[in-house]
């Protein structure tokens, strides 16, 4: 088959789901062949997408002003030099800016994908990301989502290509070197020799944090809990409000913050269950996904993207949305089972070789 030269676009290479999908698929691409370029306002990131085959062009796409706009020519003319056959947009600030650089684009100008990594608000800002020539939705929900809101601006219907995580990287088969445990518990003495409960995330008053604090005090004291994320770059009111409802719980030598950095695997290595609580549904579950592959037990709510991913990879963990009871009992119950999750299929590699077959058949349709 044809090789192809594809442009992904996004605001900064920096930390994040998006980033480190754009930098897995840009290892992707490399790795079969094709020529990937990433546009981007840099970030920390930028050094690993170069180090694995990809070509970054800095651009200032990512802030939210009517002067990002004025990138729409600059971005035009990137785009007309490279000649590619796929570009594919990752976010709403740089998608408008592209949408106004069609203006300069030579003819025939390249196929452009987008992808609704989130359940996006439906005002004019957001219906950007439906008006391309093809949309990929990362679950059902999602898609779902996008049907019910952006029909009327769909030139044809969304794509289900669910997202993937790394099976190499979350492996069952990973252990943490033995000083990285000891130094853990080390730090958190209170938690060792105890069942972890995890919970992965930033810090949002929609992510659940409240829920999980709930829950840790609704268990018996051989239960401990971990609120992993940089809570530090919390907003500070709801960081304090989270500490003082550890207070008031009488739990605050059971339950911890705990900013992870490349540490994540070794985490879920230590966890006995990782949730997702989430107040809103979400688009997908990455976090309860990275967990089961390295067969973890995994819990939350059964709705949204999350609850997607614990029906296709462990049903058992699933809770009715807000039934603390029921969570509690099913917290108890998986603890005290040996069934994990067993042969998870939503790999990064399917994504990628799902995302470059939709290439082939929108370039067969010449659509």
């Amino acid at each position: 088959m044809k090789k192809l030269s594809v442009i992904q676009i996004l605001p900064t290479l920096n930390t994040g789901g998006v980033e480190r999908g754009v930098l897995d698929f840009n290892k992707f691409l490399v790795a079969n062949g094709h020529k990937s370029f990433v546009i981007s306002d840099g970030g920390r990131q930028v050094k690993n997408l170069i180090a694995d085959g990809g070509e970054h062009i800095h651009l200032g796409v990512a802030k939210k002003s009517f002067l990002t706009l004025l990138q729409a020519k600059k971005l035009a003319d990137v785009i007309n030099e490279i000649s590619p056959d796929i570009v594919h947009i990752r976010s709403r600030v740089p998608a408008w800016v592209l949408q106004i650089s069609k203006l300069f684009l030579k003819k025939p100008r390249p196929l452009i994908f987008s992808t609704f990594h989130g359940l996006y608000s439906t005002p004019f800002y957001s219906r950007i990301m439906a008006s391309f020539d093809h949309v990929i939705a990362i679950s059902k929900t999602v898609e779902r989502y996008v049907n019910d809101n952006y029909k009327t601006h769909l030139k044809t219907p969304p794509r289900l290509i669910y997202r993937g995580a790394d099976d190499h990287y979350f492996s069952k088969k990973y252990q943490p070197k033995v000083e990285y445990t000891k130094d853990f518990y080390k730090k958190f003495p209170n938690l060792e020799s105890k069942q972890l409960l995890t919970f992965p995330g930033r810090l949002s008053s929609w992510k659940g944090q409240e829920s999980f604090i709930k829950l840790i005090s609704d268990l018996p004291s051989s239960f401990c809990g971990l609120i992993v994320g940089p809570y530090n770059d919390a907003k500070p009111k709801y960081l304090k409000h989270l500490r003082s409802l550890i207070q008031n719980y009488g739990i605050g030598n059971r339950i911890y913050f705990y900013d992870a950095k490349d540490d994540i695997r070794d985490i879920y290595f230590l966890s006995s269950i990782v949730f997702n609580l989430s107040v809103k549904p979400e688009p997908f579950g990455r976090t309860t996904l990275e967990a089961a592959m390295m067969g973890k037990k995994i819990c939350g709510w059964s709705r949204g993207g999350a609850g997607e991913v614990l029906d296709l990879c462990f049903p058992e963990g699933k809770v009715d949305f807000g039934d603390f009871d029921a969570l509690v009992a099913k917290v108890k119950n998986l603890s005290a089972s040996s069934n994990v999750p067993e042969n998870i299929f939503l790999t990064a590699e399917l994504m990628h070789s799902k995302t470059l077959g939709f290439y082939y058949d929108a370039l067969d349709n010449n659509t």
